[in-house]
C-alpha cells in the first residue's frame, strides 16, 4: 500500500518486449546523445525494431530499464522506459596453438563471448545506478548462457561510459581499433586498370577465411552464418590483371599458388538495420559540405571530393574481413575500397565503413575522412569465469594484440 500523497519509484530491468516497447525505446534513444559532436551517430532503426542490431546473432537479448511510478495523487501507476542495452554471444578466435602434427601451422582457439552494444540511460535519469543495474543483469544471463568473456565498445573519450566498466563493472583496456568512414562521392571511382576485382560465391569465400583467417583475432567460428546472411552483399578478391580464381580446388588451389599480391573483403548492408547522421556541424560547415556537392554534380568529370547529405538520416555499408597478401596489397586494397565505394553509390548510401586494428598493415589502402573517422574506439573486456576454450591460451584479457582483428558486421 502507498500512503496518500506518497510517492514511490522503483527501476525494474526486464527483457525487451517488441510489441509494447519499440517505439518507447526509440524515444528513448533519441533523447540521448550518442556520441562526440560532428561525429558519426546513431540515428534511429529503419526497421522500428531497436532490437534488429543484434538478431543476426546467434544467440542474443535485449533488456530494458522501466521506471515504475506509484502515487502522488493518482489512482495508477505510471511507466517509463529509462534504459536499454543488448547483448549477444558467439565463438569466436581468441588465440593460436600449433598443431600435433608437426607442420608448425597454428590452428584457432575458440572461446565463447558475449558483447554488449548499445547500453542507453534516459539522460534525466542518469547518475542513478540504471547502467550499473542493466550491465550486472546482461551479464547475468551472459553467464547462464556459458560465455567466458564480455566485451564493449565506445568512444576513447566517452569518461561515463568508460568509467562505468572499467571502475565499476570490472572490464579493462584491451584494443583500439579504429574506425573509418568514407563518403560516397556523387562521382563512380575509377577502378585500377592494374587490378581485376572478382566477386566470389558464398563457399569459396568461406573457404578463403577459414583457411587464410582462423587464426585472426575475433574471427566468428560461424563464418559461414555471416556469408549467407540476406544483409551480405558478397566477398570480393583484387588480383593482379590477368590473373583469376582457380577454376579447381578453390580456396585450397587459390593458397597453395597465389599471385605476387592479392586482397579481399566483404560488404554488409547497414541501411537495411540502421540509419547514421552527423550531429553538431555548424553553418559554415554545412554550408562548405552543399558546395562540394554542387560542384561535384556540375563538373563529374572533374573528380572533386564530395560529401554527401550527412545532416539528415542516411544509410552505410560496412566493409568487413579485409585482408590480403604481397607487395602490392595496399593497391589492392584500395581498388576494393574503390569498387566498394561504387556498390554503396547505387544503393543510395551516404558513406561507407570500416573498423580495423591500429597496426593493419592494409589501413593504408582503405581511403577516409579523419572528420568523419573515430581514430581510436575503444574495447574494454572482463574475463566472467574459467577459460574452457578448446586449448587453453591463458587469460585471454591479458594477451599482447596483433596486426588484426576480425570485426563482425552483426555487430558494427
Amino acid at each position: 500500500m502507498v500512503a496518500e500523497g506518497e510517492v514511490v519509484a522503483v527501476v525494474v530491468v526486464r527483457e525487451y518486449d517488441e510489441k509494447k516497447d519499440s517505439s518507447a525505446v526509440e524515444e528513448m534513444e533519441n533523447r540521448c546523445e550518442v556520441g562526440p559532436s560532428a561525429k558519426l551517430s546513431l540515428f534511429t532503426d529503419l526497421l522500428g525494431d531497436p532490437i534488429c542490431r543484434v538478431r543476426n546473432s546467434p544467440a542474443y537479448l535485449m533488456l530494458v530499464a522501466e521506471l515504475v511510478v506509484v502515487g502522488g495523487g493518482e489512482d495508477k501507476e505510471r511507466r517509463e522506459i529509462v534504459g536499454a542495452i543488448r547483448g549477444c554471444i558467439k565463438t569466436v578466435t581468441c588465440g593460436t596453438k600449433l598443431s600435433r602434427n608437426g607442420s608448425n601451422k597454428p590452428l584457432p582457439v575458440y572461446t565463447k563471448l558475449a558483447y554488449i552494444l548499445g547500453l542507453r540511460v534516459s539522460p534525466s535519469h542518469r547518475r542513478m545506478g540504471i547502467g550499473l543495474k542493466l550491465v550486472r543483469q546482461i551479464e547475468e544471463w551472459f553467464g547462464e548462457n556459458g560465455a567466458e568473456y564480455s566485451y564493449m565498445a565506445t568512444e576513447n573519450d566517452n569518461h561515463a561510459s568508460v568509467k562505468l566498466f572499467t571502475e565499476k563493472c570490472g572490464y579493462s583496456k584491451f584494443r583500439t581499433p579504429s574506425i573509418l568512414v568514407h563518403p560516397v562521392f556523387a562521382h563512380r571511382v575509377r577502378p585500377d586498370p592494374r587490378v581485376a576485382i572478382v566477386r566470389l560465391g558464398a563457399a569459396d569465400a568461406e573457404a578463403l577465411y577459414r583457411r587464410r583467417f582462423s587464426s585472426t583475432e575475433f574471427f566468428p567460428r560461424d563464418i559461414d552464418a555471416v556469408l549467407g546472411n540476406k544483409l551480405s552483399l558478397g566477398t570480393f578478391l583484387a588480383l593482379p590483371r590477368g590473373a583469376a580464381w582457380p577454376a579447381a580446388g578453390g580456396a585450397a588451389a587459390f593458397l597453395a599458388s597465389p599471385p605476387e599480391s592479392w586482397a579481399v573483403l566483404s560488404a554488409w548492408n547497414c541501411q537495411d538495420v540502421y540509419k547514421l547522421e552527423v550531429r553538431g556541424a555548424s553553418r559554415v560547415r554545412r554550408a562548405l559540405f552543399k558546395t562540394t556537392r554542387a560542384l561535384d554534380r556540375a563538373f563529374p568529370w572533374l573528380h572533386l571530393p564530395s560529401v554527401p547529405q550527412v545532416f539528415r538520416p542516411f544509410g552505410f555499408h560496412f566493409l568487413y574481413g579485409l585482408g590480403g597478401e604481397g607487395p602490392n596489397a595496399v593497391r589492392m586494397m584500395r581498388a576494393l575500397c574503390g569498387s566498394a565505394h561504387n556498390l554503396a553509390k547505387d544503393c543510395g548510401c551516404g558513406v561507407v565503413a570500416t573498423e580495423v586494428a591500429d597496426r593493419e598493415p592494409l589501413r593504408l589502402g582503405i581511403p577516409h575522412w579523419e572528420s568523419l573517422s573515430c581514430a581510436e574506439d575503444l574495447w574494454c573486456i572482463k574475463r566472467l569465469g574459467e577459460d574452457y576454450s578448446d586449448g587453453s591460451v591463458g587469460d585471454w584479457t591479458k594477451s599482447p594484440p596483433g596486426n588484426s582483428i576480425f570485426v563482425d558486421p552483426r555487430e558494427f
